[in-house]
């Protein structure tokens, strides 16, 4: 079971600005396996990964890796935990993966950027778990931002969510992100189990035999 809590602090700066600069989780003196986002204006605390959600991504980073690597023309590379800059409404995300185009990764080697901006990234990636899942999904009613509406403000094309909730499990492929709007549009969708075939411009396919909900 997880349990919000609310803990008031006096910041030198804003969320934002501070979680930009690669300040806000020292500033808060969390671990260092623990993740720290700005989402709606509001910082999110999340605990290090379980096994099955870090194997997940395992899989799927496995599979842009692997095409690659036979495939020297094949332009996307993907990456774990890197954030990723919402500055159009002032978020600060780290998705589980994203995957950026070669190019863009040239940038990051260049010092061109800390975090690559939301407009900068092709595709991210969510696997929700029990402390997560509401700020992975669509808003809910009376719920003006979670990361998904975050990531189709900032524009990135692409958003594939692993919904491992028991009551909903699934993977769901969301596109054509509406900037004014802050929503996607449902493109695919497959169950746990699963052949997940990602379309152009990735063509790559991800096995999910072994993916499973979590365990209540």
């Amino acid at each position: 079971m997880s349990v919000p809590a609310i803990v008031h602090y006096t910041l030198p700066d804003s969320p934002y600005a501070m979680w930009a600069r690669g300040e806000l989780a020292d500033w808060l003196r969390v671990p260092k396996n623990v993740l720290v986002e700005v989402i709606g204006g509001e910082i999110v605390v999340s605990p290090a990964r379980t096994f099955p959600h870090a194997a997940i991504l395992g899989d799927i980073q496995r599979e842009f890796s692997g095409r690659g690597f036979v495939d020297t023309r094949f332009p996307w590379r993907a990456f774990q935990v890197l954030g990723v800059d919402v500055v159009e409404i002032g978020d600060g995300y780290i998705p589980d993966l994203l995957v950026l185009h070669r190019q863009t990764e040239a940038e990051g080697w260049a010092g061109n950027f800390e975090f690559p901006r939301a407009d900068q990234v092709e595709l991210v990636v969510e696997v929700t778990s029990r402390a997560s899942a509401c700020d992975d999904r669509e808003p809910g009613p009376g719920r003006r931002t979670t990361k998904w509406s975050g990531y189709a403000r900032g524009g990135v094309p692409h958003y594939l969510l692993v919904d491992r909730d028991p009551s909903r499990p699934g993977v769901t492929l969301f596109g054509e992100p509406d900037r004014s709007a802050g929503s996607y549009q449902m493109l695919a969708t497959w169950k746990l189990g699963d052949l997940v075939t990602l379309p152009e411009p990735f063509g790559i396919e991800i096995r999910t035999d072994l993916w499973r909900p979590w365990s209540d």
